[in-house]
């Protein structure tokens, strides 16, 4: 007892600095002046170094490393606190403070350069940044220590995906991403060749950002988030954040000209938001609010932007208000019509824009480039032509700027690993989903516009664990099998088959 007392006083100080840095971030990237995002880097780094310097704390570490040798003594709570404390420990046991300060202005200044190289669709100014994440990924997976268990690790991009999703690899992916390509390119066919019509000429007209933002408001509220606990903002790119155990903010970009942009950016992060503010509040006791891995949160985030948000009852059960607030939009569209346009199918660049069939193609794209990197078979010259060869080759598209191809994204300006989470977050919610609609009225409370009962059942279910198991126990206590394609595909299938009359 004396050393997790130990533990969790160290740990509270750390927190203080890790939660310091995200609002300076959070600030950087959404009400900073121009001017001052690039001196705000000096800032996080040193709130960083200072975190990592109490988590490398030699006596918090021979605390950590004793409790966790006792670890089968331990009650629920206090040993998934030490396993995640170990594990974070493995990661990092051979990085200097010198080095880890190193990465983080590293990642910092890639950031502004990909923010600029964006603006000005040139490679060429993120290009140098770009080199050095990808380096300083390869250095840090290299020095990860691989425990005796964790034999799913065997090559170096299989580290960069346990960063993210622990225990997932290449092996476990390659014939899921494989599975879901086959089927898809098959239904995009048939889709493609459907004589089916959808109306999408009101997709473009304009929509003020103050409706826009009216809109953001209402879907908040309707999905559950807390303003006691969180808040808003916009930003280049929209994601969510938590700041601290009771802070949880999100963000969205609002374009006046393409206005499903913003309803449905606000769907996915409030599903993030809903995550972390319906956490069990005993997590914020045992430092827990990061356990909980990125496919993990992705499935939450795409269940409410898409199994939700997408489905023809909710969308019915939203029409009057979104018509109410969006009168300039909507005031020649039937709630049928509105459904069809926001799931029109139709190969597109925009990874973020893409609709739900297409979607999976965008994140095989990026898994495939990842692993031609860090296999050494890709260079950082290479990867605008060979990005733009995959589009073609999965889509049919080809990009013509920088700005829509390489660019689109802000994850490599830090981390590589991530992409393949969004896709198995559609194969975790598409399995869980379908236990749901066995216990709860799922279609009345969509039907309703009522989310109450599913919130409840994700807080029970989805929410309340997920931050003390892997991805593997608890997609197996939800479901009772193993992560596959199948049921997502299966899902895609019988709702784009009626609706494109296939």
């Amino acid at each position: 007892m004396k050393e997790l007392d130990e533990i969790k006083k160290h740990l509270q100080k750390e927190a203080a600095f890790a939660d310091a840095s995200r609002i300076v971030s959070f600030d950087q990237s959404t009400v900073c002046p121009e001017d001052a995002v690039e001196e705000k880097n000096e800032i996080i780094a040193t709130l960083e170094q200072q975190a990592f310097l109490l988590r490398r704390d030699e006596g918090f570490l021979r605390n950590v490393r004793k409790v966790y040798e006792q670890k089968e003594t331990l009650d629920e709570w206090d040993r998934a606190m030490v396993e995640q404390l170990y594990r974070n420990d493995l990661m990092e046991r051979n990085i200097s403070e010198e080095r880890a300060y190193e990465y983080s202005l590293i990642e910092k200044k890639a950031f502004v350069d990909w923010v600029q190289a964006k603006e000005a669709s040139d490679f060429s100014l993120f290009r140098e940044s770009l080199s050095k994440v990808i380096e300083i990924n390869r250095e840090r997976s290299a020095m990860r220590v691989v425990a005796p268990e964790e034999t799913w690790i065997k090559e170096t991009y299989d580290r960069l995906l346990d960063r993210y999703e622990r225990g997932m690899n290449v092996e476990t992916i390659d014939p899921c991403f494989a599975e879901c390509a086959e089927r898809l390119s098959a239904l995009l066919s048939r889709i493609k060749n459907s004589k089916k019509k959808i109306r999408i000429d009101f997709l473009s007209r304009h929509v003020s950002v103050d409706a826009q933002r009216k809109v953001t408001e209402y879907i908040m509220e309707l999905q559950g988030f807390d303003p006691k606990k969180g808040t808003y903002s916009t930003s280049e790119h929209a994601y969510t954040e938590r700041l601290s155990p009771h802070d949880i903010r999100i963000t969205t970009h609002i374009y006046p000209d393409c206005f499903l942009s913003n309803l449905y950016t606000v769907l996915h992060e409030t599903g993030h938001a809903l995550f972390d503010q319906r956490q069990p509040e005993k997590n914020n006791e045992y430092f827990l609010y990061d356990g909980k891995t990125f496919g993990m949160h992705e499935s939450v985030s795409r269940f409410y932007e898409n199994i939700v948000g997408r489905s023809e009852a909710f969308l019915n059960a939203l029409y009057p208000k979104l018509k109410e607030l969006m009168p300039e939009a909507l005031s020649d569209v039937s709630p049928r019509e509105l459904y069809e346009a926001a799931n029109l199918v139709q190969p597109s660049l925009i990874r973020v824009e893409a609709d739900e069939v297409t979607y999976a193609f965008h994140i095989i794209i990026r898994y495939e480039l990842e692993k031609q990197i860090f296999a050494g078979m890709l260079t950082v010259d290479a990867l605008p032509a060979a990005w733009n060869d995959l589009y073609e080759k999965y889509l049919g598209v080809r990009p013509d700027n920088d700005r829509d191809g390489v660019l689109q994204d802000v994850h490599w300006s830090s981390d590589f690993g991530y992409f393949p989470a969004y896709l198995l977050g559609n194969f975790y919610n598409a399995m869980y989903v379908g236990r749901m609609k066995q216990e709860i009225d799922f279609d009345g409370a969509l039907a309703a516009g009522d989310l109450t009962a599913v919130n409840d059942w994700m807080t029970k279910n989805v929410f309340e664990k997920a931050d003390r198991l892997s991805p593997e126990a608890w997609l197996f206590a939800l479901t009772g099998r193993s992560v596959t394609a199948d049921d997502f595909m299966t899902y895609l299938e019988e709702k784009y088959g009626a609706l494109y009359q296939l």
